[in-house]
């Protein structure tokens, strides 16, 4: 029922009114509030942590989309165990590397969908469709603006809040460590606007050259207030990012994220080099990043329940990338009132 929850809930009403919904969370008002709103929904409370959470459901579910932190993933091996399908949108690069190893050591019950790719894996579903069209992947150079008005949940905030600490990326084909808010870059977006953008870490860097087999994938952020962003790089420069790392100075790194939380536009770019040419991928959402991480998630729930079209994968885990149907992704994000806008440039062959 949170920032992100609640809009998924209701694109799930919109786009599929006969599906019956269970509205979970710590807190049981607020789940029955939702819920009661929806229409064929029950709300209940519910502990991720918990090693009974899902008897918690009253039975066993249809699928589990989980879009909160769940750090031991004590609800996403119960519900594999169980048979039961999972959509999981809420880790870093480490912590989801850490959730592969742990489902290593048996072959999941049902499908696993790891989504916590930029935008709930908008942005590897989208390469994954510009793949086709330039074939083996040599460059993916994804740019981020961020609208510090925007709304941003608490698990949002965790995420953003590892701006001090190094991560392992990929370029060339070799993997090496860098910092947040280093190597910058200045896009310009196709409203004409540019934004200097900076390095950040978010899983489609690890996954995009593993499951695609990119040579070099780069992910960087910058604000749409160019002060905050030189901000948060001064911090970074002088150490004092990492010094904040300590637990006593979360809040302050909160600070430093939030914004007046009343909404803003959501844009990124990505612009995909491969042996057969170019592709750039530009995604605005004017209704917000929330919204945006919303319809990644309606996405990877209709892909996971063969809602989509296609049958639903087999048991096993699975990243966004593996996006059987991309025409119907571009359709689905075009009805939720994404604009997505494509420019190729390939050889006169395959144009």
């Amino acid at each position: 029922y949170g920032v992100v929850g609640a809009q998924l809930a209701v694109l799930l009403r919109e786009r599929h009114p006969d599906l019956p919904l269970l509205i979970a969370g710590r807190r049981e008002g607020p789940a029955r509030e939702l819920a009661a709103r929806l229409g064929r929904a029950e709300g209940v409370a519910l502990d991720v942590r918990s090693p009974q959470a899902l008897a918690a459901l009253g039975g066993k579910p249809r699928a589990v989309l989980s879009l909160v932190n769940d750090p031991e993933d004590t609800l996403l091996l119960a519900a594999s165990r169980d048979g039961v399908p999972v959509l999981d949108i809420t880790r870093w690069t480490s912590r989801l590397k850490a959730t592969v190893l742990r489902l290593s050591g048996a072959t999941p019950g049902a499908p696993v969908l790891l989504g916590s790719a930029w935008m709930a894996g908008l942005v590897p579903r989208l390469v994954a469709m510009a793949a086709r069209r330039v074939g083996r992947l040599e460059r993916v150079e994804v740019a981020i603006r961020f609208a510090l008005a925007d709304q941003a949940g608490p698990d949002s905030l965790e995420y953003m809040d590892r701006l001090g600490l190094s991560f392992e990326v990929t370029e060339d084909g070799q993997e090496r460590q860098v910092l947040p808010l280093t190597d910058g870059r200045r896009v310009r977006f196709s409203d004409g606007r540019h934004t200097r953008v900076f390095r950040l870490d978010t899983p489609e860097q690890a996954t995009l050259p593993r499951v695609l087999g990119a040579r070099t994938v780069t992910t960087r952020l910058g604000f749409d207030s160019g002060s905050a962003t030189w901000t948060l790089v001064v911090l970074q420069r002088l150490g004092i990012l990492r010094l904040l790392q300590h637990p006593r100075w979360a809040s302050l790194r909160r600070t430093l994220l939030t914004g007046s939380n009343t909404g803003g536009e959501a844009a990124w770019v990505a612009d995909v080099e491969g042996e057969r040419g170019q592709v750039r991928i530009e995604m605005v959402d004017p209704r917000g990043q929330a919204h945006l991480t919303a319809v990644g998630a309606l996405l990877g729930a209709e892909r996971l329940l063969g809602l989509d079209g296609a049958p639903p994968p087999p048991p096993g885990v699975w990243f966004p990338e593996h996006e059987p149907r991309p025409e119907e992704t571009l359709a689905t994000l075009r009805a939720c009132g994404v604009e997505v806008r494509i420019d190729e440039h390939l050889a006169r062959e395959v144009a």
